[in-house]
């Protein structure tokens, strides 16, 4: 007798449902909100801080230039160095690694079965995967690298885009409450600055909600009072120091 046929797959509440995960990994437009943000803060202070001292607004663009200029290489020189060290050590490791690979074959593989085992794997099932991944020398290195050392072989970062990128972004930020000074100048200027930092301001902080999966609100206003402050206690210092220049 034919057995009966399987059921049709379960509809509505039943039905399987697929879960997605955002891609928290890569981070390149994460960095790229932040370096705008560094570059909006950092500049707002010091563009704000020589603007309270009443100087001429020839004194403000220069002082605004050279913030930007010297953030944004400070950050792109910075990010360079940062990365390139990193990537060379993750290199030396798989050099190493690689070198183990060759010299040591039997110990590689009994090392790597000894961590499955320790993940819940069963012993032979264990023997067998290790075996697997050592019969091909590229498998075999870039299960160690991920196994052993955490790494992915094929993404050990790119530190001149990442340098490049830090660049142009703490760039756009630090331009945004200078572009004022050279259109404008004295009180009409700071205002203006003062206005376009603190929209940025929470553009960017509703920004960052979104990566992180807050309150846009809430993102938004924490930007705005760290924008407020860095604009307001160098603007204070600013006038309080005071400069004898004309304006």
């Amino acid at each position: 007798m034919a057995s009966a046929p399987p059921p049709p797959p379960a509809l509505g509440g039943d039905q399987p449902h697929e879960h997605h995960h955002r891609n928290i990994q890569g981070g390149a437009a994460r960095a790229a909100v932040f370096g705008v943000s560094d570059g909006l803060v950092s500049n707002m202070a010091l563009v704000l801080g020589v603007a309270g001292a009443g100087p001429a607004p020839s004194v403000v663009r220069l002082a605004g230039i050279v913030g930007l200029l010297g953030g944004a290489f400070s950050m792109a020189a910075g990010e360079y160095v940062s990365m390139k060290a990193q990537s060379e050590l993750l290199e030396r490791e798989l050099d190493l690694e690689r070198i183990e690979l060759e010299r040591r074959p039997d110990n590689e593989r009994r090392e790597l079965s000894h961590i499955y085992r320790s993940r819940g794997v069963d012993a032979e099932v264990a023997d067998q995967m290790a075996a697997h991944m050592m019969r091909n020398p590229d498998l075999a290195l870039e299960t160690h690298a991920r196994e052993e050392l955490g790494i992915d072989p094929s993404k050990l970062g790119a530190p001149l885009a990442a340098s490049v990128s830090s660049f142009a972004s703490f760039s756009v930020g630090a331009a945004v409450p200078l572009l004022p000074w050279f259109l404008a100048a004295g009180g009409a200027a700071t205002v203006t600055s003062i206005v376009l930092g603190m929209v940025a301001a929470v553009a960017i902080g509703c920004v960052l909600a979104r990566f992180t999966g807050r309150s846009l609100v809430r993102g938004g206003a924490r930007q705005a009072l760290i924008a407020a402050l860095a604009a307001g206690v160098p603007y204070a210092i600013g006038s309080a120091v005071g400069v004898t220049s004309p304006v």
